[in-house]
């Protein structure tokens, strides 16, 4: 099977004083280990043997594909206003093979082995989130810091990654497209989800499985969680110091 990969490579509206700091105003081309942070997911995408096309979003489509390697398998287009949006739109457009792997422009350290764990595992499925267990993490990075939801057996954390398997996903988007500005508060993401779920999750009656299972049954949709074997997995470049951690670990030294 071959997948469409997405990459997220919009920018926050107005100055964002991170890329500032790196010569840029936008974040896509802040410089990583000597090279354009977009052009390593991408680069680990269209090395994958399960990717087919490569999608690149961004307000700016134009500089991004500039950064680039000529290469007919990559696609740029416009993104849209928000994030919901923009997957919405190519959900629905029929030129868009399913299924999609979306993933962003700043994860810098996602390599081949973690999108074929994570296609192997989001097969089959409507809808799959790639997540890492706390633990690992702090095992590996133990200055880390991240947004953490925490479930009973454990605390899990996004790997921007998520599969999208077929026109049924569109549920959990418009759900999305309620809490998106408050992606980080993983309170508001669940209490969106029904009072059932808010409470499993605050009080950790259920795992994690347990509570993606719920979710997908409420919208209708067979839902995953795929947890990656490799923590590096979560880690994105947000930040300066994720920029000094993600370029640590790239030089070997980490």
């Amino acid at each position: 099977m071959k997948w469409t990969a997405v990459v997220l490579a919009g920018s926050r509206p107005g100055r964002d004083p991170f890329a500032r700091q790196f010569g840029t105003d936008l974040k896509p081309l802040i410089p990583v280990a000597g090279q354009p942070m977009v052009a390593r997911p991408v680069r680990a995408l269209l090395d994958s043997a399960v990717i087919g096309k490569v999608i690149v979003l961004s307000q700016e489509p134009k500089r991004i594909a500039a950064v680039l390697p000529k290469n007919r398998r990559i696609k740029f287009a416009q993104s849209e206003a928000t994030i919901s949006e923009t997957i919405e739109k190519l959900i629905l457009d029929k030129a868009t093979r399913l299924p999609i792997l979306v993933t962003t422009a700043d994860h810098a350290l996602l390599d081949t082995q973690m999108i074929a764990e994570f296609t192997s595992k989001a097969e089959g499925a409507d809808l799959a989130i790639g997540m890492v267990e706390r633990k690992s993490l702090l095992a590996r990075l133990p200055q880390s810091k991240r947004t953490w939801i925490a479930f009973r057996g454990g605390a899990y954390s996004g790997a921007n990654l998520f599969a999208f398997g077929s026109l049924k996903a569109l549920a959990p988007i418009e759900q999305w497209r309620s809490v998106e500005q408050d992606r980080k508060k993983g309170w508001r993401v669940l209490s969106a989800l029904g009072p059932v779920v808010l409470l499993g999750a605050l009080l950790r009656l259920r795992t994690l499985d347990q509570i993606v299972a719920a979710v997908g049954r409420r919208l209708g949709v067979n839902a995953r969680a795929v947890l990656l074997s490799n923590p590096l997995a979560a880690v994105d470049v947000d930040k300066p110091i994720d920029h000094a951690v993600v370029e640590t670990i790239l030089a070997g030294k980490a």
